[in-house]
């Protein structure tokens, strides 16, 4: 049997994702700054290195992200590691097994940062409104 209840004042709606265009910006940026880092740090010469700090910024980013968004922020990102991690610098390259494995690491990080934030506010909402929650 299903009570209705009415909404409380405490009671906050699940956040909303932040558009995918914005979140593409930030991708374009964050990997811009963390290549640039990289390169400074001489850590850029280090091809995995490069590749776990982007798939951390996709990660961060998958955070306030729609899953629309996952595509366009892995794309971007490994434009950069493609780019500037892999040799010759500045030239893109389509290597088909080691390129495929970037994209899809970098693509499997945006997601697991999007399903962690859908799950984590999914179960916040379920204890605001449900009955002996934490409202």
């Amino acid at each position: 049997m299903v009570e209705w209840r009415p909404w409380r004042a405490g009671i906050r709606p699940v956040p909303e994702p932040v558009a995918t265009p914005l979140v593409w910006a930030a991708a374009f940026t964050g990997a811009l700054l963390v290549t640039a880092a990289l390169a400074a740090t001489r850590a850029l010469t280090e091809p995995p290195h490069a590749l776990l700090a982007l798939c951390a910024l996709a990660a961060l980013l998958g955070l306030c992200a729609r899953f629309t968004a996952a595509p366009g922020t892995a794309l971007v990102c490994w434009l950069f590691h493609n780019g500037f991690a892999t040799a010759p610098h500045g030239e893109l390259a389509w290597q088909p097994g080691t390129d495929a494995w970037h994209l899809t690491a970098l693509t499997t990080a945006t997601v697991l940062g999007t399903t962690t934030t859908h799950l984590v506010n999914a179960h916040g909402a379920y204890r605001r409104v449900t009955p002996g929650g934490d409202a």
